[in-house]
């Protein structure tokens, strides 16, 4: 397009269909000042404003995330699809790894199989701090946004830190398969899993949500420590340890819901 008008060359692309979106913008725009050139091409004023509206959303609507586009096939609404992929824990990088730390962990185990306890040690761990990296001033560039909205504070932690806990969650049960060792061993991280997630909310309630995180991390670490005391690493995931598991998540879990219908 020349300084003032549009070429010749430049209207027939145009007219084909053939132009880049902002390309076309920049026609349109000159054909809505230039009576020159709207009598060289078909210029109605209802046309035209339709496809300037068209390119206009074109170009400014934010392409959908493939998280975004993942959970609006599977019948999340819009505007929460939008808030969970936008949480910063659910990132490339994060979720790169959390896969490492579950690749590092089966490899090691089925090199030796007395490391087996270090995959059942560290996947209770990743959901706590998965919602520590979810919520919060300093780890989620739209927090102010986020804050004066009505999804704001206890229930914008609950959602990110269910999306945390699903993920988790799955990317550790694809890897369970992995170890060497039979199904109910290979899955006795589960419980202590979903029961660290629900007392990291719970605690939230009083403390800072990384606080919280450590303060779950450190109680699931000293529990697991004494097996060093019975000479048994694999003491803490028996089946009455899982029992009490079950039940403090059961109970967490029910006063999460308490605190969430006030």
């Amino acid at each position: 397009m020349s300084s003032w008008h549009i070429s010749d060359d430049l209207r027939e692309r145009y007219l084909e269909g053939r132009l880049e979106p902002a390309q076309a913008m920049s026609v349109d725009a000159h054909l809505g000042r230039c009576a020159g050139c709207r009598a060289a091409v078909p210029y109605e004023k209802d046309w035209l404003e339709a496809s300037w509206a068209r390119l206009e959303a074109e170009l400014i609507t934010p392409r959908l995330s493939l998280s975004e586009r993942f959970l609006r096939h599977g019948g999340v609404p819009d505007h929460l699809a939008r808030l969970l992929s936008a949480t910063p824990t659910l990132s490339r990088a994060w979720l790169a790894a959390v896969v490492a730390v579950l690749a590092f962990a089966v490899l090691a185990a089925r090199q030796q199989a007395e490391l087996l306890p270090a995959f059942l040690i560290a996947a209770p761990v990743l959901p706590p701090a998965g919602i520590a990296l979810a919520y919060g001033p300093r780890v989620d560039p739209a927090h102010e946004l986020l804050a004066a909205t009505p999804m704001s504070g206890p229930r914008l932690l609950l959602t990110r830190a269910t999306a945390v806990l699903a993920v988790s969650v799955v990317l550790a049960g694809l890897a369970s398969p992995l170890l060497p060792a039979p199904p109910g061993l290979a899955a006795a991280w589960l419980l202590p899993a979903l029961a660290a997630a629900a007392g990291c909310l719970a605690l939230s309630s009083r403390l800072p949500v990384p606080i919280a995180a450590l303060a779950v991390g450190g109680m699931w670490l000293a529990i697991v420590g004494t097996g060093r005391f019975v000479g048994d690493w694999l003491a803490a995931f028996g089946p009455a340890p899982q029992i009490g598991y079950g039940v403090a998540g059961l109970l967490l879990t029910y006063r999460l819901y308490r605190v969430s219908a006030k």
